[in-house]
Order: structure tokens, then sequence, then C-alpha cells
């Protein structure tokens, strides 16, 4: 592969181009030349386009694959090209699989699946046995086969001596405990958030206060541990606040939001629209707000898709009895674009989707001559409707579609092989 991109802006604060617009030639896989001009040959791919950036490869840390156990929702194929034609070669698998990924087995068969895609493929492991919530898994022995951190993904943890015992062990090796804020003994049943709208629909809601007290509680664990904490499916204006305050004593806790958290509230839910039933719960416009003033102010530190597709017979029944999740990462940059345009300058926004390499201690690519590629294009400006045949991932329960969203991908350069087209 020879290909050579003309005045891209670059986006690396480790690369002295940092915020500079350059001609990159990248021949075999690897940076051979950055210059202000290089003059095209025949041979090579010209990529000359319009107000074009390039920054180190995206990293997703909220993202399901349900192989093994229900590909009919998503298997590795689809979403690790939804992924790459969505500008991610990085993605943090919850554990979240049947049997799920509890085990160094389980997490091999999974970094096995990245091994031909242009997406590598990083294992979260279970904290609990069968995420049941009740014994503790084999958290060092997954350590040592590649797991990057810890969580039961999209379960809860109630078990509060469970969750200490974890941060306990992952502090002997700097490791981290991801924590899905989520009181399932308040939450029980509830559709919704729990508001004026829930009300008006007769549905059963939610109080903030189930996200709040585990937030609340983790937060206490952390200090007493003195370990390594992050929360992920913030949605709540007074889990802001909690996690900025904690910042703010020196505790190394870290957060991140959904997209579809800082574009939607629960009026959205007005419409019985089933694919606006996801956890954590479309919030009011209050914790929209909150959530955007902490991304700005590095109380959120990253920017995820939560990424959860559905089968279409799991999402076309009573609102009642419809699973919950939306399908995201086809549009996760553009859509986290036009709802942080005001309050994020383009570093900033990239920032959000590389903060995880640091989080995660892994290495992040650079950008400079010698460097194997490993590389996102994208355009920041510009708005599109996103349509349902810009969907690549299984799960078509994304409520963007027929949204009018900024910013486009033009595609991911990984080692000696690219998408773009």
């Amino acid at each position: 592969m020879k290909i050579l991109l003309k005045s891209v802006k670059i986006f690396d604060n480790t690369s002295k181009y940092h915020l500079k617009k350059m001609d990159i030639l990248i021949e075999s896989g690897i940076v051979k030349e950055i210059a202000k001009s290089i003059t095209p040959s025949e041979a090579y791919q010209v990529v000359q386009e319009q107000g074009i950036g390039i920054s180190p490869a995206w990293m997703d840390t909220n993202f399901h694959i349900f192989e093994p156990g229900h590909e009919y929702r998503e298997d590795f194929k689809s979403g690790l090209n939804a992924a790459q034609n969505a500008g991610f070669s990085k993605l943090c698998l919850m554990p979240n699989t049947f049997p799920p990924m509890d085990n160094s087995t389980q997490l091999a068969f999974a970094q096995q699946a990245g091994k031909q895609s242009m997406v590598d493929v990083l294992s979260l492991g279970a904290i609990s046995q069968g995420l049941k919530g009740k014994d503790i898994a084999e958290i060092y022995d997954m350590y040592q086969h590649g797991a990057i951190a810890f969580t039961d993904g999209s379960h809860s943890m109630l078990d509060a001596g469970l969750m200490e015992r974890a941060l306990w062990y992952v502090k002997k090796f700097d490791g981290l405990v991801m924590s899905n804020p989520d009181n399932e003994d308040i939450s029980l049943k509830g559709q919704m958030n729990e508001g004026v709208n829930s009300t008006l629909l007769g549905l059963e809601g939610v109080p903030k206060l189930a996200e709040e007290l585990m937030v609340s509680r983790d937060i206490y664990l952390l200090e007493h541990t003195d370990s390594r904490l992050h929360f992920t499916n913030i949605s709540t204006k007074k889990s802001v606040d909690l996690i900025r305050k904690a910042k703010k004593k020196g505790l190394n806790v870290s957060a991140s939001v959904n997209v579809a958290n800082l574009m939607f509230d629960d009026s959205e839910v007005l419409s019985y629209d089933t694919n606006f039933k996801v956890k954590p719960h479309l919030r009011e416009q209050e914790d929209v707000i909150a959530l955007l003033k902490g991304l700005a102010d590095n109380t959120i530190d990253l920017i995820a898709s939560g990424h959860i597709p559905l089968h279409i017979d799991e999402k076309k029944v009573e609102f009642e009895n419809a699973e919950f999740g939306m399908s995201t990462i086809d549009c996760t940059f553009q859509a986290a674009r036009t709802v942080t345009c005001e309050i994020l300058d383009e570093e900033q926004l990239i920032d959000k989707f590389l903060k995880g390499y640091e989080l995660l201690n892994q290495n992040r690519p650079s950008l400079a001559v010698g460097e194997k590629a490993d590389y996102t294009v994208f355009q920041m400006d510009g708005t599109s409707e996103f349509q349902v045949t810009d969907i690549h991932s299984k799960g078509k329960n994304n409520p963007f579609v027929g949204k009018e969203l900024m910013g486009a991908v033009i595609g991911v350069i990984k080692g000696n092989k690219t998408n773009i087209s």
C-alpha cells in the first residue's frame, strides 16, 4: 500500500506537527515522509479533500459484540467492520457474552477474532464469575493473558465487598476497575428516567438516585483502597458533581459518557420509540447540560459509543417488552461533533477519543516519520443526514437515523491496510 494524504491537519499533541497542515506519505504501512508539500507519484493513492484531519487511531471503551452466544445481534465480522468504518481501530469489548469473558480462555477467543481485521480487540475481563456479582473472577490470571481492565459490563456490582476486593486486587498491578453505576435494588423494572415524562406516559420510572448512590459508594471504596476506578455510563448532573469533587480530592478516578446521553433527553421517549429505550436512561435537559459541562472541564474524560446492537425482534415490540440498548458506533464521531461543537474545540474533541490509551495503559500511535501507521482520517466540518444505509452494524436500532450530523469519517489506515477509497 502506498498512500499520500495532501494538506491534512494533524491532531497529535505528542507530534511536532500538532495542529499543522502537512502532506503525509505512507508506504508499506510505515510513515515515510511528512512535509509541507510532497509531489505525488502515479503509484500512490492520493487523498486530497477539503478540511481533512488525521489523528492517532480512535479507541472506543464501551462496545458490545455478542459473540459467542447471541451472534444474531452482532458478531465479530459485523462489529469490527462497523467500528473501522466509524474510525475506530481499538475496541474495548464488554464481557457480556455467553459464556461471559470471565476467564483467560474466553479472552483468547475474543483476541483471536480481531487478528485479521484492522481493529485491535482489547478485552475487558469480568469482575465476577459468570457476571453474577457473587464470587470474584480470576482477575490476575486474566490480566496476565491480556485483559486491560475489569468490569461486569452492563451489569452493576451491587456487592460492595466484592467491589472493594476488586479494587484491592487490581492495585497489585496498577490495573483499572470499571464501574457501571446502577443500583438495581432501586432501578428494579423501571423503563425510563423517573420524572414528568415517565408520569405522562404511565411508565415505571427509575430515579437518578439509582446511579448516584453507586457513584458515591464506589468513590468511598476508591478512597479507602487508593486504587484506580473508571465510571462508565454516567448520565446525571449529581454524578458529574460527585466525580468532579473526587478528582479535586486527588482520587484516581475517571469517567465516560455515551454519545446518546449527550444528544437526547427523556422527552424522546414520549414517542414510544423503543430505539430510545436505553441504559443508562435518557435523563432530563439539565443533566445533558451538566454532562456537556463535565466534558468541557475534563470531569468526564471520554466519549464512548455505548454500542449495544439488538435484533429487530427485540425492539419492534411494546415499549415495556423491548430490550434496552442502542446501536451507535456508526455515527459516534458525527454525533459527538454535533453536540459538542460549541463547548469543545477540534483538538479537545479528538482527545475524548484518545484518552483511553492513557487510562488503560496502552501505547498510543504517533504521527512521526518511521512510525507504523495506525491512524484515523476524518472531516470536522460539513453536515449530512445520517441514514439507515450508513449503518454497518447488524443492529439497526439506531435513533440517530434522520438526524443532521456534523463531520465525517474518511477511514482508517492501519499498517499496510486502509478502508479509504
